[in-house]
């Protein structure tokens, strides 16, 4: 749960900056990533990554949390789907842009969220496999 506050929070943080950056070039500095990491992407601005960030990651994690919070039978099919769209933010954007720490980082993230899942649901646990195999 505490992973899902995290990246809820700081992605809808850093989708937010890209997409007020986009408006105002003088904070693009501050804001965004250099135009330079554009080069060969599909987008011209960062407006669309901002908005894919906040919405999508930061909007999946914000409903796991949320969903983990009220102990919903949904929960381990949200922190799910939060975990993969972490993970698969990432490698996108590893494809097109230079590696950084914050990449390795939420990378991590997303493992942690995905073997949480599977901690969870027993995937892990040898025993618990023998008995589904039966």
């Amino acid at each position: 749960m505490l992973t899902q506050a995290f990246v809820a929070v700081t992605a809808l943080a850093g989708g937010s900056a890209l997409i007020v950056a986009e408006p105002l070039p003088q904070t693009a500095t501050v804001l965004s990533p250099p135009e330079d990491y554009l080069l060969g992407t599909p987008f011209t601005s960062y407006l669309v990554p901002g908005l894919l960030l906040a919405v999508v990651v930061g909007g999946v994690h914000t409903a796991a949390f949320l969903l983990n919070l009220t102990r919903s039978s949904w929960r381990v099919l949200g922190a799910a789907t939060a975990g993969f769209a972490l993970l698969i933010w990432i490698f996108v954007q590893m494809v097109f842009i230079p590696f950084s720490f914050l990449q390795a980082v939420y990378f991590v993230a997303g493992l942690a969220e995905i073997g949480l899942i599977m901690l969870a649901l027993g995937i892990t646990d040898p025993a618990a496999g023998e008995s589904r195999s039966r």
